[in-house]
């Protein structure tokens, strides 16, 4: 029997807007998890990305939201990284105002003002990062006492990055009655610790399997020079389409999107130096298709769902098994297929080998072979004029130098262009200037004879 959205309780003027996107039926985790959090219950809930999780935890959040004071939001939504609290809040805000709710996303790199305007004009739905969210709160922006239903997203990468202790201090200043909401795609270690202290018997949902499925993907470990790592991944886009690759550094990443873009392949650059602009234009970009390729550090590795991706490039390896699930998961979501290709130098099969072993698949190192790549629908995206990095210019200022010398000599009488020598200037009559050195150069600002001498000689 097929469930809908409005068997699950959710109001008819939110499945009224969610029938205009053209999402009509429930994933599983929404069918699992809505009906518990409409009742108000805590909830905890194993499900991977790319599961459906906005929806499952945004739907009832927003139909159980009341309306806000200034300063004093009454709902809370708790992100890891940046880019996963602006997504929230785009799939958010269209349909939160079907019911007149502000829906507002707080991340560090943008300016405190903007917030605090928008935070003393009243935000209903407050989506954050947890630092910016703190220095708000220490600077009297905004109060938690009111809110009502917290959601922590994306638990288990919020405890990678070291924000345990910046979480519980926020659900200790949101009111003690309210509801607490976590999704994470583990259950373990820190993840259980905050389960065990900050939820009150909670209903368990897990959905999908335990850990990223490496089945619904084909993976290749290729091993080359470093010298040929740039023409394989380029030729890998060219075949496969819709690309992320990854690298170990933010430098690596400029140098590897410049190279690509000389080499004619459209692509788009997102790691944590670039501010928040320059990482929304770069998601927008990719998301959009206007680029075929999206180089990025492991930042980008989770939170981000971006439907469409053929194809995952280790450029640099991961640290570790977990790092290649969470890279490798942002192809084959949804149920589709992807592939995943490794790039290895000779020194590294070792600790490839263990990354295999980490993530339960055992595949042989072997040179690169393009004939093995699936087929795909690819649609080729040159570079835009504004990609193409812009080479340097000294040469050009020089000659610029040169020919600015060139029209001033003109100026100055000397029909040539050129410049004049010494001797022309003394056959022409030409007198050198007070104070101009006669032997030709530059200018010393002194006298050939001093005063003195030149009287004794008249």
């Amino acid at each position: 029997m097929d469930v809908s959205f409005f068997d699950l309780g959710i109001d008819p003027a939110i499945v009224r807007a969610l029938a205009e996107q053209g999402i009509e039926e429930p994933f599983e985790v929404q069918r699992e998890a809505i009906p518990d959090i409409m009742l108000g219950n805590d909830i905890c809930c194993r499900a991977p990305t790319g599961s459906g999780k906005t929806l499952a935890f945004g739907l009832p959040l927003i139909s159980r939201t009341p309306r806000a004071d200034p300063e004093f939001p009454t709902s809370l939504i708790l992100s890891p990284t940046r880019e996963l609290a602006e997504q929230i809040c785009k799939v958010l805000t269209p349909l939160a105002a079907t019911f007149d709710l502000e829906v507002l996303a707080i991340y560090g790199g943008t300016p405190y003002g903007r917030q605090r305007k928008a935070l003393s004009r009243g935000v209903d739905i407050v989506v954050a990062c947890p630092g910016r969210l703190l220095d708000l709160i220490n600077h009297g922006a905004l109060s938690l006492e009111d809110v009502g239903a917290v959601v922590l997203d994306e638990a288990d990468r919020m405890a990678d990055m070291g924000f345990m202790e910046p979480v519980c201090e926020i659900l200790d200043l949101c009111a003690q009655n309210r509801q607490t909401i976590l999704f994470s795609a583990t259950l373990d270690d820190e993840v259980g610790d905050l389960v065990e202290n900050y939820l009150h018997k909670p209903a368990i949902v897990e959905v999908g399997p335990k850990e990223v499925s490496m089945d619904s993907m084909e993976h290749f470990f290729w091993v080359m020079k470093n010298s040929m790592k740039l023409g394989i991944a380029s030729e890998i886009i060219r075949k496969c389409g819709r690309t992320v690759v990854f690298c170990r550094t933010r430098r690596g990443v400029d140098r590897i999107g410049d190279e690509l873009v000389e080499d004619g392949i459209g692509v788009a650059i997102l790691h944590g130096g670039l501010d928040q602009k320059k990482r929304d234009r770069a998601m927008a970009k990719f998301a959009e298709g206007r680029c075929m390729a999206l180089i990025a550090t492991d930042v980008a590795a989770r939170g981000i769902d971006v439907e469409g991706i053929n194809c995952v490039i280790h450029y640099d390896p991961p640290e570790n098994g977990k790092a290649y699930k969470h890279r490798s998961g942002r192809t084959a979501r949804a149920g589709a297929k992807g592939t995943v290709v490794s790039l290895v130098q000779s020194p590294q099969k070792k600790s490839c080998s263990n990354i295999q072993k980490d993530v339960g698949i055992f595949v042989k190192f072997t040179p690169p072979d393009f004939n093995q790549l699936p087929k795909y629908d690819v649609e080729y995206i040159p570079p835009s004029r504004r990609d193409k990095p812009r080479k340097p210019k000294r040469d050009a200022r020089r000659a610029h130098f040169h020919r600015r010398g060139d029209r001033n000599q003109k100026g100055r009488g000397n029909p040539s262009g050129g410049r004049r020598s010494r001797n022309n200037s003394r056959q022409e009559g030409h007198k050198p200037k007070r104070g101009a050195n006669p032997r030709g150069g530059r200018p010393t600002g002194k006298r050939r004879h001093s005063r003195n001498k030149r009287r004794k000689q008249n």
